[in-house]
């Protein structure tokens, strides 16, 4: 009897997977959920996320939502089978994509298995700027969903396409072009805190209670993004 006859199991499964890279290129947004890349790339060829990590012999469990409801935790190997399949370097999807430890099972684990893990609605990812998510995926609209930077307030602006987001329940971020001193350069790089934020609370309830003037140019503001963005509710009731 031949040789490879008695080639063991985990030869055969590594030597199954597809090892030439895929003819499309899809890259990761900075901070974007492992979930949401995969579900980018695998909507590329017009696949389920299920589909291309079943292509790539990735074995998976948990139970699957689309993003931003779930992540996924990836093992070292299925994640060098992702790099290998994205012709993209293990290091730079690392660095790109945002992700808490796997658990002790998957980041242990030899073989190339993933588990789907549900994410708190508090922590959830944002949808990224659509003009951004374009240029990083040509071949598919398919949207993206990112974390703020750590120690940030859950809000993301992107100036360069006047975009905005701050709710992972809205399907895309806001168009805030009709206001656009949204987006303008604050003088001061500082991070927003607890206190900072505690305060800017404060004032602006005080704006409430004693400057109507500033409460109605908020409601202004409130319109004019509501008439821009049909995909949210209504934020105020209309006129009878």
């Amino acid at each position: 009897m031949t040789a490879h006859t008695w080639s063991s199991p985990v030869v055969r499964a590594r030597t199954m997977w597809p090892s030439q890279p895929g003819a499309l290129r899809t890259r990761p947004l900075p901070r974007e959920s492992a979930a949401s890349y995969l579900t980018r790339l695998a909507a590329t060829y017009q696949l389920s996320a299920a589909q291309l990590l079943d292509g790539l012999h990735i074995t998976t469990t948990g139970t699957f939502a689309a993003p931003p409801a779930t992540d996924i935790h990836l093992s070292a190997e299925a994640a060098h089978r992702l790099s290998a399949f994205t012709r993209i370097p293990p290091a730079h999807l690392t660095r790109a994509l945002a992700r808490q430890p796997p658990p002790a099972s998957i980041g242990t684990a030899h073989d190339a298995i993933a588990r789907w893990q549900p994410i708190p609605p508090a922590v959830q990812p944002l949808p990224a700027c659509t003009a951004c998510t374009i240029r990083r995926s040509p071949h598919q609209t398919a949207p993206a969903w990112i974390h703020p930077a750590p120690n940030s307030p859950r809000i993301m602006i992107c100036t360069r396409h006047q975009q905005a987001s701050s709710d992972p329940r809205h399907p895309a971020p806001l168009d805030i072009r009709p206001v656009p001193e949204l987006a303008r350069p604050r003088p001061t790089g500082r991070r927003a805190t607890t206190a900072s934020l505690n305060w800017a609370s404060t004032i602006t309830t005080r704006w409430y209670d004693h400057q109507q003037h500033l409460h109605q140019r908020w409601l202004t503001r409130l319109d004019r993004l509501t008439d821009a963005n049909p995909h949210i509710p209504q934020a105020r009731p209309p006129p009878l």
